[in-house]
């Protein structure tokens, strides 16, 4: 059993003293954004307010929300707060219009990063001198190089990213590897090529599982843990807040705690955006308390969750929040990569000879997302020769990937083959069972 709380441990902090520090970090980055962010003072002026007319926490509904479609009208450097030379590290996730989020980091953001990641670490009884298998994606993703600040923690970090699954094997067996961070799709598959294999997890001295990025449910960790003797925790972040380490589950896997020294979360009613009292269910809304490069005032996440009322058997004073159940909006993820339908339809019209006629549909096989798009072509255009029509294809797949970072089946289907419809097209079929 984890219950590591060193008397400082902010997890553990009197709530009338957490408070007292949401408060005062609060207060000092409203202050920061308005003087420095040209789009917040406009909001907030709009509204008619200054800072000084927030008094308390509880004045926070009064101040205006930003969302990614903001974060997208403000690219790059539109939500910056600091000069461009204080800013040491860019990061980004995607958008419907193709183009990223883009978001930054001062060097103390990415030591609150550090000391978050290192927080959610504890709660998964993840120790000095573990060795960790890091098989998030390296890069513009958060995953790999949030999981990457392990090393703060004293723990072995092994860089491989994802994919070339039977390394991960191979690796997880000769390197003696006692935790792994990846998607929990990605890890299902990662126990199957063990077993073609002939390589026993369970036989391993892997302990503990990291997993996130994707929706993923309590039958899946159950098989998980079953597969594999490993526990099984789920980590939250968002890139636009920092990344990874936003919460995590405890030993006691009965929500996530959310280090809200650092991110303050609200409930707000979905449709009506009124804040909701802790236990009802609506979309999670995050503050951050202390990112200096780009703070986030009430940050819409379109996550619908709740926050726990009741107080965790750890021993946690942080508020917990029920593991994400979905989202308010059209976005499905796939292997740990946000993704919008326009972002697929941009890149098929790209390609010269498809129809604005398409379909896309997930699906699962050996516990691995794919996605097929099927894309209308023009009934003289099947005239061609098999191999114009390859080409064709392997166009399409190749924009996709390009544009949206992930890669797809494209089918190519005669004109009128996709249903039409007179209000919204269903553009997305999810035949997973999430």
């Amino acid at each position: 059993m984890n219950r590591y709380h060193p008397a400082s441990d902010p997890d553990f902090m009197p709530k009338n003293m957490l408070q007292n520090v949401q408060w005062g970090k609060f207060e000092a980055i409203l202050r920061h954004t308005y003087d420095n962010v040209p789009w917040y003072q406009l909001r907030m002026k709009e509204k008619g307010l200054q800072p000084s007319d927030i008094r308390s926490l509880d004045d926070i509904h009064k101040l205006p929300f930003v969302s990614k479609s903001d974060l997208r009208d403000t690219y790059p450097y539109g939500m910056f707060a600091v000069p461009l030379n204080e800013i040491v590290r860019f990061h980004a996730s995607s958008g419907t219009t193709g183009k990223p989020v883009v978001v930054s980091y001062t060097k103390d953001d990415l030591d609150v990063w550090g000391e978050v990641i290192v927080r959610a670490l504890a709660c998964y009884g993840v120790h000095e001198g573990d060795i960790l298998q890091n098989a998030y994606g390296y890069g513009l993703f958060t995953g790999g190089l949030g999981l990457h600040f392990a090393e703060q923690l004293g723990v072995t970090v092994v860089p491989i990213s994802g994919g070339n699954t039977e390394r991960q094997v191979m690796i997880m067996q000769d390197f003696g590897v006692t935790a792994v961070s990846c998607t929990p799709s990605y890890f299902l598959h990662i126990m199957d090529k063990a077993e073609e294999m002939g390589i026993a997890i369970k036989e391993l001295p892997i302990r503990v599982g990291i997993f996130g990025a994707e929706p993923w449910t309590v039958p899946m960790r159950k098989n998980i843990e079953a597969g594999t003797g490993i526990r099984a925790y789920d980590i939250y972040g968002l890139t636009e807040i920092i990344g990874p380490g936003v919460g995590a589950e405890c030993h006691c896997q009965n929500g996530l705690h959310i280090f809200e020294d650092h991110f303050y979360p609200e409930i707000v009613d979905k449709d009506t955006l009124e804040p909701l009292p802790d236990g009802r269910y609506g979309e999670l809304v995050f503050t951050t308390l202390s990112k200096r490069a780009m703070p986030m005032i009430r940050f819409r996440t379109r996550d619908i969750t709740k926050i726990f009322t009741e107080k965790c058997p750890c021993g946690r004073t942080i508020r917990r929040i029920e593991r994400i159940s979905h989202r308010s909006d059209d976005m499905f993820i796939i292997r740990g990569v946000n993704v919008f339908p326009g972002q697929i339809e941009s890149a098929l019209l790209a390609v010269e000879g498809t129809l604005p006629h398409y379909r896309i549909i997930l699906t699962r096989e050996h516990d691995l997302d794919n996605v097929e798009v099927q894309v209308e072509l023009r009934a003289e255009q099947f005239d061609d020769t098999i191999r114009s029509l390859e080409t064709f294809q392997r166009a399409i797949q190749k924009q996709i990937e390009n544009t949206v970072g992930i890669r797809v089946k494209a089918t190519l289907v005669q004109q009128g083959t996709i249903p039409r419809s007179e209000g919204k097209s269903q553009r997305v079929i999810d035949r997973r069972e999430l």
